[in-house]
């Protein structure tokens, strides 16, 4: 049974891995600049974790853990919680840990979309494919994060760090509340498709 020391440990260990794999990236953040940044050991990082894919395991589980958390108190509720840094920093680990390719991102996308199947047969929300909805909105929201330099440059702030990520934030919110395409633009433009998938 771990002791309240090691319990604090290895909170300590998960949220530097968290700080340094966004960072870094997974491949960049060493188990000793981890353990270092955690002021632990290296043993005692590996006795909590084993290795350092255990140790990115451990931090994707948590950070998905968090957001399902949030996104099913705003399902419940319908109203947004606060955003604070510390949400915010999950959400960037969680796309830099996407980024990567790894199959644990790839399952761990796969996760976030079920999550999201579950969130969207609960909302009034049109569509004709359920899935295909909530992944490519997911990826229309991580594409901000992936483009993190390009926005950076042209909006002369850094949208990593908190004043730049809001102004980012809320571009994305107007652009979300009001529709782009007037319901005439939208039945032309889905005729087309459907000429197009059935020349």
């Amino acid at each position: 049974m771990s002791s309240d020391s090691d319990l604090t440990a290895r909170a300590r260990i998960r949220d530097a891995a968290i700080a340094l794999f966004t960072e870094r990236g997974i491949t960049g953040a060493t188990i000793r600049d981890i353990a270092q940044a955690a002021d632990v050991s290296s043993g005692l990082l590996r006795h909590h974790f084993g290795s350092k894919e255990g140790l990115r395991d451990a931090c994707d589980e948590w950070a998905m853990g968090q957001i399902v958390q949030l996104q099913m108190r705003f399902t419940d509720s319908q109203t947004i919680g606060p955003l604070t840094p510390e949400v915010v920093a999950l959400q960037q680990y969680l796309v830099r840990s996407l980024m990567d390719g790894s199959p644990r991102g790839a399952a761990m996308f796969k996760q976030a979309v079920e999550q999201g199947e579950i969130w969207l047969a609960s909302t009034h929300l049109e569509t004709s494919d359920r899935r295909a909805y909530v992944a490519v909105l997911g990826a229309m929201k991580m594409g901000m994060f992936l483009m993190g330099d390009q926005l950076t440059a042209v909006l002369g702030e850094d949208v990593r760090e908190i004043p730049g990520y809001l102004r980012m934030i809320r571009a994305s919110i107007e652009i979300f509340s009001q529709p782009l395409l007037t319901p005439e633009q939208t039945d032309q433009a889905l005729k087309a498709l459907d000429r197009l998938g059935n020349p």
